[in-house]
């Protein structure tokens, strides 16, 4: 059942949409994550006693892994605009006090003092923000001379939208006319004004670095196309891709008719269960130096 006292999107979509509230859904996530927050943590080359902000910090994946690497005397700032979520790190810490929590947009840390932070990790918070200059300059401003910048970001302008003819890694040439209504859902909140998902490249991160100042920027990029895998049916109508977007049953429900939603899901069902499709993902790491 969804947590009726959870109310912002982020925090909601976090602690259950992504997941479609299923706890076998969220530890296969989180199995995916694991790598990560290692290769982010490890470009930030925190050191024990260094002073870590995680920006956009959600339910503190990354910023709990920089606090068993900063030792007892090290620091860990977590911030987001979420409280919620902010609430629910507070809780998993424990009344540490090498922690520390900031309400505040990646884009205005102005509740952090300049210079006063050894590194600095953000992972997928970016495609959510118009300003990346903005963002950028903040977190240059309250690195210290030196201070390391660690970024993971997903490319979504990869895979997204793809073919027509395609929902994901499936066909759905047989629906065609059903898929393009529900995908008018998404498309609706994607390709509005001031949309922010799919809207940068690779070479962007690196140029909103160099914009910022960074002295060292180095960036990776990863591109995949791999066969689609098998998935449960209800593991995929029941999550929400991200935070600002339906569930797939939802964006069902709003755009068909019981009988199409019922020949729609019949067709997309088979190509999920049997994994008869193509997958393409793409993200970057970007480390910078202050």
């Amino acid at each position: 059942m969804p947590d009726a006292t959870i109310e912002d999107r982020w925090a909601r979509w976090l602690l259950e949409r992504r997941h479609g509230g299923d706890e076998a859904a969220l530890a296969e996530a989180l199995r995916f994550l694991e790598p990560v927050r290692d290769r982010v943590l490890d470009d930030a080359a925190i050191e024990p006693g260094d002073t870590v902000l995680d920006a956009g910090c959600g339910d503190g994946l990354i910023g709990f892994g920089a606090l068993r690497r900063v030792g007892p005397e090290g620091h860990v700032i977590f911030s987001d605009i979420s409280q919620e979520l902010l609430d629910r790190c507070r809780e998993i810490a424990a009344g540490d006090d090498r922690c520390s929590f900031v309400a505040a947009s990646v884009t205005d840390l102005a509740a952090i003092e300049s210079s006063s932070v050894d590194a600095v990790t953000v992972r997928s918070v970016l495609i959510y923000v118009a300003d990346r200059g903005a963002a950028f300059s903040e977190l240059q401003r309250v690195l210290r001379p030196g201070g390391r910048l660690s970024v993971f970001e997903p490319l979504n302008s990869f895979a997204y939208p793809g073919p027509s003819n395609t929902w994901g890694p499936w066909s759905i040439e047989p629906v065609q006319e059903l898929a393009d209504r529900v995908k008018g859902v998404f498309l609706s909140i994607h390709a509005g004004e001031g949309s922010t998902m799919h809207d940068f490249v690779a070479e962007d991160v690196v140029a909103w670095a160099e914009g910022a100042a960074f002295r060292q920027v180095a960036l990776t990029a990863s591109y995949e196309v791999i066969p689609a895998t098998a998935r449960a049916w209800e593991d995929v109508e029941r999550r929400a891709a991200n935070p600002l977007v339906p569930t797939l049953g939802e964006a069902i429900e709003m755009a068909l008719d019981p009988d199409e939603a019922t020949r729609f899901r019949a067709h997309l069902r088979a190509k999920v269960e049997s994994g008869d499709g193509v997958e393409r993902s793409a993200h970057v790491h970007l480390r910078a130096v202050r």
